[in-house]
């Protein structure tokens, strides 16, 4: 059994902060900036990873999200070993159908 894969991790972190005002969506931007200065990738909208190599960093960084958090709003953070990340799937759908542009009303010449 390969224990390498045990050691090393990825430190999810997922969130669901509301934006309704605009002092809101301030403290929303500045959570993701934080996270994205902090080291952690966009996985999905609202949904960052960040790997750790090892217990003690998972604790550092887990101490530094704690700090960084917005008023309001609900974060969830999750360790996960290498071996459940590689064993992960993307699984997609097709594009979404593009439609039609609105019709644009024909130019009127003024002069």
């Amino acid at each position: 059994m390969d224990t390498e894969k045990f050691k090393m991790g990825w430190l999810i972190v997922a969130f669901d902060l509301p934006v309704g005002t605009r002092k809101q969506r301030k403290a929303a931007t500045d959570f993701r900036n934080f996270l994205i200065d902090d080291g952690y990738q966009m996985v999905q909208f609202s949904v960052y990873a960040r790997a750790c190599v090892s217990f003690a960093r998972q604790e550092t960084h887990l101490e530094r999200l704690k700090k960084s958090l917005p008023p309001e709003g609900s974060v969830r953070a999750i360790f996960v070993t290498r071996a459940q990340w590689e064993r992960s799937y993307i699984i997609q759908g097709s594009p979404a159908a593009e439609e039609d542009p609105e019709e644009l009303p024909e130019q009127i010449q003024l002069w």
